[in-house]
């Protein structure tokens, strides 16, 4: 017998859902999306399941990620019911849900939590270059030294046991016979979805936005590549200052038009934005800026007088590393990619 939680539907609002109730299945959203099929039907199912309060069928399912929320569906929704959004409020709500740590809930549904946990961060690195005495050239060398760390760190204690959690639930909870090859089979559907996102294209008129959201996952990862594995702070080397310049410029650029988009909220992904997808843009667009000035600054011989603007970039860094990546909606780029590669497990035929 499926377990109720009569209070689900106030539990998802903390999470951003919009008026998700007022769907009375008539099953247009799914009708005119086009990435729902009749072996994956959504977003109506989700919607009932949300409804009728059932988590434990929700937490099973992959389908909250199967969306790209292109917002078609909303658009026609003829109770505006908005199921585009709740769509978008189930993959926050399930991020909570993988998070063993619990963090991200706090910050998801809490924006005092989320402006604390920024604020503290700030101090630290603050309290970190006094007590350094402002020393330009430790201060540089803990925050290169930090990249390297957190990222391992990240990944390792949080990020990994995360996967695992999710697989848990979405798989193995679901005692779904997946042939043990077929966990190699599929590797390279996991790699190409997490560079590319290429089901994105299949939306309706996406095929801009998907490519902004490619170059921006190429700018990033080789920007980060740039500034950790390079040392694009402490390179004398022409070619790879060039080539941070280019991919923080990439970065700056993508991401100040995401912030317009949000700004002018014309697009129906846009019209109900939590603070969650606003310190991603925002955050990420810091990162590209004050990368790019600093650098500007130690070529121009102006770092040594001017540590203020290395601190500013330095608790973006900290802010970015270990409460957006971690915590944040940087997840969903991660989890999306592994929801692809588990369904086409879940898929595949096991042989008699």
């Amino acid at each position: 017998m499926a377990n109720i939680n009569p209070d689900f539907a106030i539990e998802l609002k903390k999470y951003g859902s919009v008026n998700f109730n007022a769907c009375y299945n008539c099953g247009t959203c799914t009708a005119v999306c086009s990435l729902s099929t009749e072996e994956d039907s959504f977003p109506r199912e989700m919607v009932r399941y949300s409804v009728l309060g059932l988590e434990d069928e929700i937490q099973a399912s992959l389908k909250p990620w199967l969306c790209y929320y292109c917002g078609e569906c909303s658009e026609s929704c003829p109770r505006t019911a908005n199921p585009g959004e709740l769509m978008m409020a189930l993959r926050r709500y399930l991020t909570a849900k993988y998070d063993w740590t619990g963090l991200s809930g706090l910050l998801y549904k809490s924006l005092p939590m989320s402006i604390i946990a920024f604020i503290v961060t700030a101090i630290a690195v603050i309290y970190y270059s006094f007590y350094e005495s402002f020393n330009v050239e430790k201060i540089m060398h803990f925050g290169h030294l930090f990249e390297m760390i957190s990222i391992a760190a990240v990944f390792s204690i949080i990020l990994v046991p995360n996967i695992i959690r999710m697989w848990w639930m979405t798989v193995l909870k679901q005692k779904a016979k997946v042939p043990f090859t077929a966990y190699f089979k599929s590797i390279w559907d996991l790699i190409v979805h997490m560079f590319t996102q290429k089901r994105a294209r299949d939306c309706d008129d996406n095929e801009f936005r998907w490519l902004e959201h490619l170059v921006l996952v190429i700018g990033y990862l080789s920007l980060l590549f740039t500034t950790v594995v390079l040392d694009w702070f402490g390179t004398d080397n022409l070619f790879i200052i060039i080539l941070g310049y280019i991919e923080s410029a990439i970065v700056f650029i993508v991401t100040v038009d995401f912030v317009s988009s949000r700004i002018k909220q014309k697009k129906e992904i846009a019209k109900f934005s939590q603070p969650s997808d606003w310190f991603f843009v925002i955050w990420l667009f810091l990162l590209g800026f004050t990368a790019f000035v600093v650098r500007v600054f130690i070529d121009l011989n102006l770092i040594e007088t001017n540590l203020w603007m290395y601190l500013i970039h330095l608790t973006v860094l900290v802010q970015w590393a270990l409460l957006i990546v971690p915590f944040g909606k940087w997840t969903h780029f991660l989890y999306r990619s592994f929801a692809m590669y588990f369904d086409k497990l879940l898929k595949e035929p096991v042989k008699a």
